[in-house]
């Protein structure tokens, strides 16, 4: 804290990872009491740690981020707030580092390198499956049923943000769902490395000061406690001396940011109005919009949405930046990155979940104006290509711009078809896929 006096309180060490390096403190005491430390002393670690996964020391861990690459001073941090509560437990002085000394025993068989790391990958496994997953699930099954709901809509569809031809819009609503999808399958596939860990490699990778097994045993406690499928890393030097598998993590945040940038930017446009926009969505009001034009209402929900897609963005920037950025045996961008996975995580999940509650189940097709604008669309016109060729459809489109008519009404102008044929050509909900 007197070294380094920078950002405050806003910029602690995020708490996940110390509930994080408990639970490794757990798994290795139960270990190195396999191996022969002092029952007494191992159960007070074990004790004190499970104190520290429970929340109860929050308030003895006010390092911030922004510290040594390596993440030593919040491993100490760790290593002296358990020692010094196991000491209390087993009735001993506090500081006085007897029975239970941090190093030798809350730290045996560990460096702050395979450490920090190892703590890195368990909060983001955590996260990942607490609050990031829940969240995207949550919205993908709102905008699913938003996607049958609206399945028998026809709209006109935009390329270029110009007219083109119908779509339902429950088409139109099955293109976020896949995309949601597709960032869940994303995320999951990048697990199998975030499983990995790197306890048992100590300093440089070699797993010098640590029993044979050690590592092993390690990993299958930590699953134990987690419930998830951690195991040893196989390579530890690749586990201190890179993260790629962050790097990964946080790319497959990064395109799910990109899918909810638009979706949510979708949503806004066609919910934009009341009277001067497309008006094709009628979205939940559920504040005032403005402090100066009353009756506003604006899109929030998306508007948050985007803040946090580029957060997310930004994150991954920055994690890149770390990733690469690994020299020789150790990377030292490790706070740093892991501070903006949890966040990128956490503001993914929590996103998704506002964003379902408050806009995605409310909201309602307008299908009043979706029928005003698809009947006015001059893109229907595709539909008379397989009949009268591009070049006299074209031709009718642009008779119906000029003179302000209708496409039928051009048609009949130019004397290309009759009327029969026009209603029996153009029917939109014919226009929704191959025939």
């Amino acid at each position: 804290m007197m070294n380094f006096k920078i950002g405050g309180i806003s910029e602690r060490m995020p708490i996940q990872v110390i509930r994080a390096f408990a639970i490794l403190k757990q798994a290795a005491a139960e270990v190195n009491k396999d191996y022969g430390l002092d029952p007494k002393i191992a159960d007070g670690i074990i004790k004190a740690a499970g104190e520290v996964i429970a929340g109860k020391l929050d308030d003895h861990f006010p390092l911030v981020v922004w510290q040594t690459g390596s993440g030593t001073q919040t491993n100490m941090n760790v290593n002296e707030v358990i020692s010094n509560r196991a000491i209390q437990i087993l009735g001993g002085k506090l500081g006085s580092k007897d029975p239970v000394h941090p190093n030798d025993h809350v730290n045996k068989s560990q460096s702050s390198n395979d450490t920090f790391p190892t703590a890195m990958h368990i909060a983001a496994a955590v996260e990942v499956h607490k609050v990031l997953l829940p969240g995207l699930q949550t919205l993908h099954d709102a905008l699913d049923s938003k996607a049958k709901e609206f399945a028998n809509i026809i709209k006109i569809g935009r390329t270029h943000t110009q007219d083109a031809v119908p779509l339902s819009l429950g088409q139109e609503f099955s293109g976020y769902v896949q995309q949601v999808k597709y960032g869940m399958e994303r995320i999951k596939a990048a697990m199998p490395r975030i499983y990995e860990l790197a306890a048992g490699g100590t300093a440089v990778g070699t797993g010098l000061n640590t029993r044979i097994g050690f590592a092993e045993k390690v990993a299958a406690k930590v699953s134990k406690f987690t419930g998830l499928q951690f195991i040893t890393a196989p390579n530890k030097f690749e586990a201190l001396a890179a993260h790629d598998a962050l790097v990964e993590l946080s790319g497959a945040m990064n395109v799910v940011a990109c899918s909810l940038m638009k979706i949510a930017n979708d949503i806004r446009f066609l919910g934009s109005g009341p009277r001067s926009g497309l008006g094709e969505l009628i979205l939940p009001e559920n504040e005032p919009g403005s402090s100066i034009m009353p009756g506003k209402v604006n899109p929030t929900q998306c508007e948050a949405v985007t803040m946090v897609a580029a957060q997310v963005m930004g994150n991954h920037v920055a994690i890149t930046i770390g990733g690469s950025n690994g020299h020789f045996e150790l990377n030292v961008f490790k706070p740093m990155m892991i501070k903006n996975v949890l966040n990128s995580a956490q503001l993914i999940g929590d996103a998704c979940v506002s964003f379902t509650e408050n806009c995605v189940v409310g909201i309602e097709a307008n299908t009043e104006r979706i029928k005003k604008l698809m009947n006015e669309s001059l893109m229907l016109v595709t539909a008379l290509n397989p009949h009268i060729g591009y070049d006299k459809s074209a031709k009718i489109a642009k008779t119906a711009h000029k003179d302000g008519t209708t496409l039928k009404e051009a048609a009949m102008k130019l004397g290309f078809l009759n009327p029969e044929q026009f209603d029996e050509w153009v029917k939109p909900q014919e226009m929704l896929g191959p025939k």
